[in-house]
């Protein structure tokens, strides 16, 4: 959960208007020394049709005003970010859009415009959007409310107004991953030292083999190129590699939990790296799969036949570094819970629903093929450890969902507090044809 969901929503804004050939803009407000413009309006207006969802023009104008507000303050407590976090969301950015268009060419055809183009007219917009959510961030805080307080919280909270929780389940899992076969990593790491040699020799350059052959879907058509890496954002083997070249060099081929690489740095600024690789991934046979499908199974059997406990061989034969010393315990990604609803878990693995239909508590899951959150493909056995019935929360079995939504609740009066005070002090005027009945407390020097 973001901090502010309508803020998230605004690092969508902005970009569909860039397909309009002439827009007529003028300056419907003014926050300190930041215009706002009626196209960031229309953009809003467009971003909500692009999802479905109804437009409420004075929310959405709100936000803008709510955005200048902390770009404005920032400016006084000189909140900044750094090019990385820029260019990070950037990337993500595109990657959402490609998604939508299909292709990158599908993209590139509508807007009529190289995708590097788009990254830069849009630059100056995510900048401010990111120097807004780290403001905000810093406004709010983090608040940690004692259970005293949470308690308090949810006591005020009316019977009939407490959120029905749906039917939930905690699960546990033991994971076994298919391992390549030798041959299939030296084929692999043979193939990508050929592509090296030739860059070597000078008979092409990492970019065009990097576009051609790379397994790495964030950077192939981008010629293997990643701008402005700070430490700690790659795997580790990865990065151990990279940060010991120099300008212009390449490195030997090397292994991660991804595949066979080589780097070329293009260059290095302080603790910032430009640079381009190509991926090559060993290739699964049908023999590895099966190889794995029997050791599972070989575990299934000695845990149905009681010679091991399933939290005993989750701890000794599990693949998932994440629940193998916790006896396979899964938590729920969206929420950091251990429960899971049906919604969730048709999004993780729509198999999984119709195999809990039919089991009881600490019943355990016929092996199963699965895909992990690195999208790799592999075989589990699941342990129903606890179904809970749909009720109204409750602090025993939901203290952590009325922790988050009171913490929410703090963070949101700390806003309206603030914004209350700094709009006391800044300039703000706005266009009556477009001011409206904002939600929070605004003061207004119209």
């Amino acid at each position: 959960m973001t901090k502010f969901k309508f803020f998230f929503a605004m690092l969508f804004i902005g970009f569909y208007a860039q397909a309009q050939e002439a827009v007529i803009d003028k300056v419907i407000g003014v926050v300190g020394k930041y215009p706002i413009l009626l196209s960031d309006l229309q953009n809003a207006a467009l971003d909500a049709e692009s999802q479905n969802v109804p437009f409420d023009k004075c929310r959405s104008f709100e936000m803008l005003v709510f955005q200048k507000l902390l770009v404005a303050q920032a400016d006084r407590d000189s909140v900044t970010v750094t090019d990385a976090d820029v260019d990070t969301e950037l990337n993500r950015r595109m990657a959402h859009y490609i998604e939508q268009f299909g292709t990158e060419e599908k993209l590139e055809k509508f807007y009529g415009k190289r995708t590097n183009v788009i990254k830069d007219e849009l630059r100056a917009e995510v900048q401010e959007q990111l120097i807004a959510e780290k403001m905000n961030g810093k406004i709010a805080g983090e608040a940690k409310l004692t259970p005293a307080e949470v308690r308090q919280f949810y006591n005020k909270i009316p019977y009939d107004s407490l959120p029905l929780i749906e039917s939930e389940v905690e699960l546990q899992h033991l994971v076994k991953k298919p391992d390549f076969s030798p041959a299939a990593k030296k084929e692999a790491k043979d193939l990508l030292e050929s592509y090296r040699q030739r860059v070597l020799k000078g008979q092409t350059t990492t970019s065009t083999l990097a576009r051609l052959y790379s397994e790495d879907p964030g950077s192939a058509r981008d010629g293997g190129f990643y701008g402005s890496v700070p430490r700690g954002k790659m795997d580790p083997s990865f990065e151990a590699v990279a940060f010991r070249l120099k300008n212009g060099e390449i490195s030997n081929v090397f292994e991660t939990a991804y595949g066979y690489h080589f780097i070329e740095l293009v260059q290095r600024r302080g603790e910032l790296l430009d640079l381009r690789h190509i991926l090559i991934m060993p290739k699964m046979t049908n023999e590895d799969f099966y190889r794995c499908k029997q050791q599972l199974d070989s575990i299934y059997s000695l845990i149905r036949e009681g010679k091991i406990s399933f939290e005993d061989a989750v701890r000794k034969y599990s693949d998932d570094a994440d629940t193998k010393q916790n006896g396979g315990l899964m938590v729920n990604p969206q929420t950091r819970s251990t429960k899971f609803n049906n919604d969730i878990l048709s999004q993780l693995d729509k198999n999984l629903i119709v195999t809990l239909n039919g089991m009881k508590n600490g019943d355990i899951s016929k092996p199963m093929t699965f895909t992990s959150m690195d999208n790799k493909p592999g075989y589990r056995i699941v342990k129903l450890k606890n179904r809970i019935d749909p009720h109204k929360a409750n602090l025993k079995e939901d203290y952590q969902r009325m922790s988050d939504l009171a913490n929410m609740d703090q963070k949101q009066k700390e806003v309206k507090a603030w914004i209350k005070k700094r709009s006391k002090i800044t300039y703000i005027k706005l266009d009556p044809e477009y001011a409206c009945k904002f939600e929070q407390d605004w003061i207004i020097n119209n």
